[in-house]
């Protein structure tokens, strides 16, 4: 767990300021972010990127890169051209944890009175699907982040742990949650209270992970991926990703009449009426997201 930990504690760098690819009817000047570089990518531009850019503390997850993830994600959930959106980091590491630092000295009362931790759920709340590009270390904050996107997608040689037992706390971030539910208890019990890691492999093979794919390919699946969904009417993807989040949080018979609603109310789309023309009419949809 050296590494784990030499990861966790990594300092913190002065900020180098990028910008933000905006379309053009946007201020030319852009947004303007100190630790992620930000861009849309894909043949058709439809697939938004947020790439986390702290490599000398391996992507670890300080106070300001959250905030600029949650401007970003709002940039691109306002975007009507982008249809879904990867998060990636460096091929070394996603994230290797929260920044130590920034919380070494902070109180009770100040965890408890200032709701810590709580603008980190953003990426979970977007209505747009999510696709986590994990290559390297996703550890502690690192692991929650990816965990709260839509889809893990895996590099040959990335690892996933919950090590916050090591330094004297647990993860904040829904990593008991999110872990326990994609993994089962066992494994979920057992990576937290060792602070072990799993590699991509056993990851897939739990059910964390979806697919693995080589360092140098991974991106680039991801956003293949993230094409694909966007090629679809973003109404109905909406939907979709609503009724697979309700199954984590609802019963069965609960969760199968949140469906059915959301079923019928696809009938009211232009893309219901659209997408089922062009199969019976054996051609490509041509969805406006109506």
């Amino acid at each position: 767990m050296a590494v784990a930990l030499r990861a966790l504690l990594c300092p913190a760098r002065a900020p180098v300021r990028l910008l933000l690819r905006a379309p053009a009817r946007l201020s030319s000047a852009g947004t303007q972010f100190q630790y992620l570089v930000v861009e849309k990518k894909g043949a058709k531009q439809n697939v938004g990127v947020i790439q986390l850019n702290r490599p000398k503390a391996l992507n670890a997850l300080c106070n300001g890169l959250m905030n600029e993830m949650n401007q970003a994600l709002d940039f691109f959930e306002k975007d009507p051209h982008v249809g879904a959106i990867v998060i990636t980091g460096s091929e070394k590491a996603f994230a290797a944890g929260a920044d130590i630092k920034e919380m070494q000295n902070r109180t009770f009362q100040e965890c408890y009175g200032g709701n810590f931790l709580a603008h980190w759920n953003k990426v979970s709340l977007v209505r747009k699907p999510v696709i986590a590009a994990v290559n390297g270390y996703a550890l502690g904050g690192g692991c929650e982040l990816a965990m709260m996107c839509d889809i893990i997608y895996a590099g040959e040689k990335a690892q996933f742990g919950q090590p916050e037992i090591l330094l004297g706390t647990i993860p904040g971030a829904g990593g008991t949650q999110r872990l326990t539910r994609a993994v089962g208890k066992s494994l979920a019990m057992e990576m937290v209270l060792t602070g072990d890691r799993i590699s991509a492999q056993e990851a897939k093979e739990a059910g964390l992970v979806s697919k693995i794919y080589p360092v140098e390919k991974l991106l680039e699946e991801a956003i293949s991926c993230g094409e694909k969904i966007a090629g679809n009417s973003k109404l109905i993807t909406a939907m979709a990703k609503e009724a697979v989040n309700a199954a984590f949080e609802m019963t069965l018979t609960e969760g199968n009449k949140m469906e059915k609603r959301l079923f019928h109310a696809t009938f009211a789309t232009d893309d219901r009426k659209e997408g089922m023309a062009a199969f019976v009419e054996k051609r490509k949809a041509n969805f406006t997201d109506h």
